[in-house]
């Protein structure tokens, strides 16, 4: 009796995070996290300034179906930076103002992002995940709402951070 009721659950648990889901509207800047379909949070993104693709080295942002493969940064503070996926304990200089800087530094959190289409965003010159496409946080936070990235999604800091807590490795990426 008593394994019967941890399986459920361990059901129970496991559905209710595959009910938890991302939409991200290129053409309106926003991204949607919904439970059960319903849109519980709504947050503005930056995607590429290059425009929408999936072929690496084109900076551009990929559509379809992704996960959040890998997550990155609990517990770092807000607005310190990451370079090659690890934590530089130090905080970004935050623009405020739409100003396009020379850098682009990723901020605060990192969700690292698998294509989940094989041929269109998985494998061979198409694969979002070797391609290093993210969500994450930006010190361009005036540029938020804009295409202005790199090829990932950005977004405001206090809002990767959130977002980074409401979802888990597995939660369903889709990129429209």
């Amino acid at each position: 009796m008593k394994t019967a009721f941890i399986a459920n659950i361990i059901f129970w648990s496991m559905a209710i995070e595959a009910s938890t889901s991302i939409d991200i509207e290129i053409s309106s800047q926003r991204l949607f996290l919904k439970e059960n379909g319903q849109i519980i949070r709504s947050y503005p993104v930056s995607s590429s300034s290059f425009g929408e693709g999936q072929i690496e080295n084109s900076f551009k942002t990929p559509y379809g179906k992704h996960i959040i493969k890998t997550k990155i940064g609990t517990n770092v503070n807000k607005n310190n930076f990451f370079i090659s996926r690890q934590h530089i304990s130090q905080s970004a200089n935050i623009i405020h103002e739409p100003i396009d800087s020379e850098d682009d530094f990723i901020t605060s959190r990192i969700m690292w992002l698998e294509g989940e289409e094989v041929g269109f965003n998985r494998g061979g010159s198409v694969d979002s995940f070797k391609r290093y496409i993210y969500i994450h946080g930006t010190h361009e936070e005036g540029l938020i709402g804009q295409k202005a990235s790199h090829g990932c999604i950005r977004m405001f800091n206090h809002d990767v951070i959130e977002l980074f807590e409401l979802v888990s490795e597995g939660t369903v990426v889709n990129i429209l």
